[in-house]
């Protein structure tokens, strides 16, 4: 497939550049940081994003959705990066939306999503980098379960109506399989979320189970077969975060180019000196092997391939490299007032920062494509 967006998808873009830029602005995550917002995202705007179809993106058309796929999703997810637009969109729309698709769970919960009305937030994380191990426990009681542990980083699990929870039905921590999904709602006795102020002024929970009780329904999948719907998961959060972080690299390359454009130093405009030329074309250079990387990757979870996984990990390491040097190089060749609070530039190296370690950092995913590769 080609690498580049065809029609439909380039009018997606302009649709949803328009549309983000101008409803939900970097002003926009400045006023929410600066009135220390407890939610850590606009309502109003989420439902706005429903009436624009956002939210439905990848729900099928017999249930209310659009019935796009990962290249849509990316396109919408880009800008919302390029803006720094707080929405939970890559957790509900993308990862939950992927791991609910045909299961059971998703006649209750995707009219929710469409409308704008449903926030789903992901506990899968346990510890530090992202690592695969699952020790939350859930023991048979009766005609479900009873959920025992602690699950960490998990955005906006405080105001989520849904918590996709992964649990462990068999064996230990560290094994592949025993795994399970969990579908749990919120106000579930047992259930406490401690809400965390991240770098980027987003919001992440703390959440502990201490017996939270969920009856068999609210099984995503088969039990101990949860790593099928967890990967589903997994890939189109991993594709989505790349997706992002590919909007927040291209924003910040493009605050700093036009500040090349505009500041002069000894009388010159700073774009023209050759040492910033250089560094700013390197920086281009990345940016466009890191969107072809991400494009790649989309195209390949759309038509089921088997080297989605490998792509998506590709994509990943390669946008969080890329966003880490744009808003490095950002901070750098705006000088000494790119550190301070009134330029935007410092917006997006926090919310590169934050994303960058979402679903596994660069090196989580060099060491997956090392050990797939049999190394």
């Amino acid at each position: 497939m080609p690498l580049y967006l065809n029609d439909e998808q380039q009018m997606l873009r302009d649709t949803a550049r328009d549309y983000v830029s101008e409803h939900a602005p970097v002003a926009h995550l400045r006023k929410l940081r600066d009135d220390d917002d407890p939610t850590g995202f606009s309502r109003d705007l989420w439902k706005q994003f429903a009436e624009m179809g956002f939210t439905g993106i990848l729900i099928g058309e017999d249930q209310g959705g659009l019935g796009l796929g990962h290249v849509e999703a990316g396109v919408v997810l880009e800008e919302i990066g390029r803006n720094l637009s707080p929405s939970p969109f890559l957790t509900t729309a993308v990862a939950a939306v992927a791991a609910l698709k045909g299961s059971a769970q998703a006649n209750r919960w995707f009219p929710g999503i469409v409308a704008g009305n449903t926030v789903a937030a992901l506990a899968i994380d346990e510890g530090a980098k992202h690592r695969s191990a699952v020790g939350l426990k859930a023991e048979r009681a009766g005609n479900g379960f009873k959920l025992t542990g602690s699950k960490q980083f998990v955005t906006h699990g405080h105001v989520a109506d849904l918590l996709i929870v992964a649990a462990r039905t068999a064996g230990s921590a560290d094994d592949a399989e025993g795994v399970t999904l969990f579908a749990v709602e919120k106000g579930a006795a047992g259930l406490d979320i401690t809400p965390e102020r991240l770098a980027d002024s987003s919001l992440a929970a703390r959440v502990s189970f201490d017996g939270v009780a969920v009856d068999a329904d609210a099984v995503i999948g088969e039990v101990d077969a949860g790593r099928d719907p967890l990967g589903r998961l997994l890939r189109a959060g991993r594709s989505g975060a790349s997706a992002e972080l590919l909007g927040v690299g291209g924003g910040a390359m493009d605050l700093t180019v036009n500040y090349l454009k505009e500041r002069k130093q000894f009388g010159q405009l700073i774009g023209s000196f050759q040492a910033l030329q250089h560094r700013a074309a390197h920086l281009y250079s990345e940016m466009e092997v890191a969107r072809a990387a991400v494009l790649k990757a989309q195209q390949l979870l759309d038509t089921g391939s088997d080297q989605a996984d490998a792509a998506v990990s590709v994509a990943k390491a390669m946008t969080s490299l890329a966003t880490t040097l744009s808003v490095q190089e950002g901070i750098q060749m705006h000088g000494g007032i790119g550190m301070t609070d009134e330029y935007d530039i410092g917006f997006y190296m926090k919310r590169g920062r934050v994303l960058a370690e979402m679903f596994g950092d660069a090196n989580f995913h060099a060491d997956a494509l090392a050990k797939a590769a049999g190394y």
